[in-house]
Parts: structure tokens; sequence; C-alpha cells
């Protein structure tokens, strides 16, 4: 459907009238929509079928890569960026840099509109447990809400104010429970939101 919309386009080049260009870009995004959609939840379902594989892996240096790219696409952007050193944890590496970046990548998308953003990686002891976390000041939510976050395409704002999938959050939590943690979340609607989440070392996965 893409192709052909953007065969149309070019190869139609001024035969259309602009609302039958409006009509056939409306398509071609909605098109790429579409495809993005197909490849998260690909992506989502391939979670659970690749082989556990735990090693010592460096959620410090995942998030400083994450900040590098994340920089890099819109140089424009002034971040305060806190990453705590030495955050380590027992963790399927792949699915660990997954999970990094997607919380990275939302406190960043969410932090937008915010005039002096600030995205902060960190650990601390919650109940005893070492618990990772990734805060922002951005948009936040209402509390009211939360138990939409990890649910896919259960978005709290609109594809309009902050464009993305509705599958990242649901990533997070699928990759955490594979290695029998939890992830959790609070925060203040216009005070920023804070992603929390455990990472046991002991190699089990909970059952489905």
């Amino acid at each position: 459907m893409n192709g052909f919309a953007h065969l149309l386009l070019e190869t139609y080049t001024g035969k259309f009238d602009a609302e039958g260009e409006d009509w056939l870009k409306e398509i071609i995004a909605n098109a790429v929509k579409m495809g993005s959609l197909i490849d998260a939840l690909l992506s989502l379902a391939q979670l659970n079928r690749t082989a556990l594989r735990r090693e010592s892996v460096d959620l410090s240096m995942l998030a400083h890569a994450a900040e590098g790219r994340l920089e890099a696409s819109d140089p424009r952007r002034a971040v305060e960026w806190v990453i705590e050193d030495g955050l380590h944890a027992e963790a399927d590496p792949t699915l660990a840099r997954a999970l990094v970046d997607n919380l990275v990548g939302n406190a960043w998308k969410f932090t937008s509109k915010e005039a002096a953003p600030r995205i902060e990686v960190g650990a601390t002891e919650h109940h005893g447990t070492n618990t990772f976390y990734v805060r922002d000041n951005g948009v936040g939510f209402d509390m009211t809400y939360v138990n939409k976050l990890f649910t896919p395409f259960q978005r709290l704002h609109s594809v309009r104010e902050f464009e993305g999938t509705g599958i990242g959050l649901a990533t997070v939590q699928r990759i955490v429970r594979r290695h029998g943690g939890h992830v959790w979340a609070n925060g203040v609607v216009g005070g920023g939101a804070t992603i929390s989440f455990t990472l046991p070392d002991a190699p089990q996965e909970p059952a489905e």
C-alpha cells in the first residue's frame, strides 16, 4: 500500500489536485504507522521465544549508549543527564539493552516539551531489593490510570502529542517478568514520571 501510494505520487505528479495529494499522503502516513505497529508486535511476541542468557550487564553503559543515540538524533535538544555509575545486573544482554532503550527513550520523548529537561538513571533499595529506575521531569501521568501504562496500545497521551506505537512499556514489563522481576510506575501530571524495576540474580523465569 505504501509502495503503490508513493508510485502514484511520483508517477502522476501534477495530475492530482491538492486534496487528492493530501489523501495519498495520508495513506502513506498510515501505512508507515501500521508497519511500525506490526514490527513492534513481532518484537513483543519474540521476547518469550528466545532463550534467556544471563550474564553481568552494565546498565550504566547501556544508558550512556542510549543517551548518545538520542542526542545524535536531535542535537538541538539540551537535556540534563544524570546516570549513576556502576549499575550492574545479571540479565540477558540483548533484552537488557531493549529494556534500557525503551525506558530512556520514553523519558526523552516525554520531556521534549520541557524548558529544562532532566533524565535520571539510578538505583536504590526497595524492600531490601536492589531497584533500578529511570526518572524524568516530563509531562508525567495521572496515577488513576497507572494500570494502563504496561498494556499494549493503551496510551495516556495522544499520538498528536507524542508519537509512538504504545508498545514500549509493554515490552519493558515482559522483559522484566522474563527475568523474574517486577516493574512499576509513579507519576504526577506535569511533574514527571519514574519507572522502577528489579532484575533478580536467580536464573528463574516466572510461570506464564
